[in-house]
């Protein structure tokens, strides 16, 4: 179906704008006249496709950042909360979001709405922008009759794991930075100064010390094969991607990073944070269990750990807890089974799980701070090491010749 995009005014005269799911021009002129709006300019989306599967597909490319997400999510769990009926609150919602991709999804969800749609099932339409999660828990929160309360914890939720997020890419960007203008420097180092540097050694027939000639070994191989060494390591990084795109790369990846010391246990912990964390958040909300662990096995991006989950949904339809499934993979920590084991068993599995997740958070963030704190000096001693290292093949050398000259 076509979008379009219109100005206009409202009953109250106020000018208004948005777009709007309709057959052809006249059929979307008759829809807003229905919804008290006088259309000044009508034109169809330049950007929007001629069917609805054409419209979503455009949409789907686009990703929405979570703290926006959030924020509108909020906005619509106030609209409702003060009254207005979900219809006014979307087109409330649809006129005052500043991106227009947002505008037109909101706008469309509307118009399903309105044609007696569920709101989860507007939703689900634009499954890049609303994850399963988001869906689930509107679809809980209409049938439980509490949607503003639903989107409000979804929103509380977002904005957590916005957090969470931000917080773990901000530890890891101050040491990433550093590596790469560590390498730059490096690498400029053997292959221009050094080079000219170390000339004036091939003109004397002095026997060099180990370090020098390690240092002209390197220093030659970057100047000789520099464009090689360009593409290699342009192109690793291509052919890890694209190998990790694969099945069988990406089983292999999940396996390796889980074997890594340190490594290892960090994704872990992050994993079983947002295990937790959403796993209660979906249950308090009235989701059932089954539905609940699907929802986060699709939120899971390691595959090891998502099979694990996988089995324990199909343990508990089988009638066995989730704990004890949990524990024999022997991947999951020792106190977030203990927790689930004593929320299964006492009924209060929804507060045990936030329990566990505020720990995990505290631990992952110490452990970035502890890993950001440790990296800085040791990268620092591997600079000072690998600086002093050529200095010393350059110098060494050259004191030698100054004694044979006097």
């Amino acid at each position: 179906m076509p979008v379009f995009a219109y100005r206009g005014l409202s009953a109250d005269g106020r000018a208004v704008g948005g777009v709007i799911d309709a057959d052809s021009a006249r059929s979307a002129r008759g829809k807003l006249r229905e919804q008290g709006i006088f259309p000044t300019d009508l034109s169809q989306s330049a950007a929007a496709p001629t069917t609805r599967t054409a419209t979503v597909r455009h949409f789907l490319r686009r990703r929405v950042p979570a703290a926006e997400l959030a924020l509108v999510t909020r906005q619509l769990a106030t609209l409702l909360g003060a009254g207005l009926p979900l219809v006014d609150a979307l087109t409330a919602l649809a006129e005052q979001v500043h991106r227009p991709m947002l505008r037109a999804i909101f706008s469309q969800v509307r118009e399903r709405v309105r044609e007696g749609s569920a709101l989860a099932d507007a939703l689900a339409m634009h499954g890049h922008v609303f994850s399963s999660l988001y869906v689930n828990m509107v679809r809980a929160g209409e049938a439980a009759g509490a949607l503003e309360v639903v989107l409000a914890r979804l929103a509380d939720y977002s904005e957590s794991q916005a957090e969470f997020v931000n917080k773990v890419r901000g530890a890891l960007t101050y040491p990433i930075i550093m590596m790469i203008v560590a390498a730059g420097i490096v690498t400029f180092l053997m292959a221009y100064v050094v080079p000219q540097i170390t000339s004036v050694f091939s003109q004397t027939a002095q026997a060099l010390p180990t370090s020098t000639q390690v240092l002209l070994m390197i220093s030659n191989t970057m100047a000789q094969y520099w464009l090689l060494l360009v593409i290699a390591a342009l192109g690793l990084p291509v052919a890890a991607a694209a190998a990790l795109r694969t099945n069988a790369g990406r089983e292999f990846y999940d396996r390796w990073i889980l074997r890594m010391p340190y490594i290892g246990p960090m994704v872990v912990k992050i994993v079983s944070a947002r295990l937790a964390r959403t796993l209660a958040t979906l249950l308090s909300s009235g989701v059932q269990l089954l539905t609940a662990l699907d929802a986060v096995r699709l939120l899971i991006t390691n595959r090891t750990l998502a099979r694990e989950i996988e089995k324990a949904r199909d343990s508990i339809r089988e009638g066995h807890g989730m704990a004890t499934t949990l524990s024999r993979s022997g991947l999951f920590p020792p106190m977030l089974i203990e927790m689930i084991r004593i929320g299964e068993r006492s009924g209060e599995l929804e507060p045990m799980l936030e329990r566990a997740a505020d720990a995990y958070e505290r631990e992952v963030a110490s452990s970035l701070a502890q890993m950001t704190t440790l990296l800085e000096p040791m990268m620092t001693v591997v600079m000072a090491g690998i600086i002093v290292f050529m200095i010393l093949a350059v110098l060494t050398p050259i004191f030698q010749l100054n004694q044979l000259a006097q």
